[in-house]
């Protein structure tokens, strides 16, 4: 496989990610570098060679893709009702280990169901 050269574009980007302790999206990325002539797409391009690479992971939020530089879990709620999204950590998969046939590394959650919001408590 060939080496992807490094270019100002994915220097920029590259100094923009470490700047994140969180998880972030091409679109926090991209507002971040824009002004500096890196378009979506090429945003969208480093970061898939950033994650085959294994530089960095990427999870599914809110149906949107969302990056992290480590490989950590991800755990959310969404409302039914309201679509708001709620962002939780769970401390220990004891409960589901003895059910894997080996060791867990990192997980994605996805919970549904109504939130104690009050739009819905109304009904």
């Amino acid at each position: 496989m060939a080496t992807s050269r490094k270019t100002r574009q994915k220097t920029i980007m590259e100094k923009e990610i470490d700047k994140i302790d969180t998880f972030f999206s091409a679109e926090d990325v991209y507002e971040n570098v824009r002004n500096q002539g890196i378009g979506i797409a090429t945003v969208y391009r480093y970061l898939n060679e950033m994650k085959k690479a294994g530089k960095i992971h990427s999870y599914l939020c809110n149906r949107k893709q969302i990056y992290s530089k480590e490989e950590k879990s991800h755990c959310h709620f969404e409302c039914e009702k309201t679509g708001k999204v709620f962002h939780f950590e769970i401390d220990s998969l004891d409960f589901i280990q003895s059910k894997i046939p080996g060791k867990i590394t990192s997980f994605q959650i996805e919970v549904k169901g109504v939130c104690n919001d009050q739009i819905c408590n109304e009904h």
